[in-house]
């Protein structure tokens, strides 16, 4: 992968995934390479890899089996999407986050809610958390500062 933002770069492998899956290089039921063998394929960390599949997880296009991996769902499993499923549950969240950005109540330069926080107060696992807020960070409304937290981006963003 050629050198980009975290949000470039995750979006790039997502899409390369997709391509394989569209055109049928992998069709449904067939497991995914490891996050281990993504991360080399690619030249990025796990967490670009988890970035990138979550994406599709969150498309319904791959579902992660236990004990198996993650796999190509297949057009009914896509076309099903439960009010319950994780994909809607970190759109809601990802969704009332950017109403309280947009509409000022988190302001540039704010610390968001932690997973933690988001976790007790939706009731969802750390992933669909995470999930939520890396929406957020992938549309520019949200920058993660290592060992901080994430802050809503702004011209005055002080997260230091």
């Amino acid at each position: 992968m050629s050198p980009r933002t975290p949000w470039g770069t995750y979006h790039q492998i997502a899409e390369a995934l997709r391509s394989r899956i569209t055109s049928g290089n992998l069709a449904p039921g067939d497991a995914l390479p490891s996050e281990a063998a993504l991360r080399q394929e690619f030249n990025v960390s796990r967490t670009t890899v988890r970035r990138a599949l979550a994406e599709l997880e969150a498309e319904r296009l791959i579902k992660a089996l236990p004990g198996t991996g993650r796999v190509v769902c297949t057009t009914e499993e896509r076309e099903s999407a439960p009010a319950n499923a994780p994909s809607a549950q970190y759109r809601r969240i990802a969704a009332e986050l950017r109403e309280r950005i947009t509409s000022g109540d988190l302001a540039p330069g704010d610390a968001l809610p932690s997973e933690a926080a988001l976790v007790r107060q939706y009731s969802v696992s750390r992933g669909t958390a995470r999930q939520a807020l890396s929406e957020l960070e992938g549309t520019g409304l949200v920058v993660a500062v290592h060992g901080k937290g994430r802050f809503v981006k702004g011209a005055e963003t002080t997260a230091g």
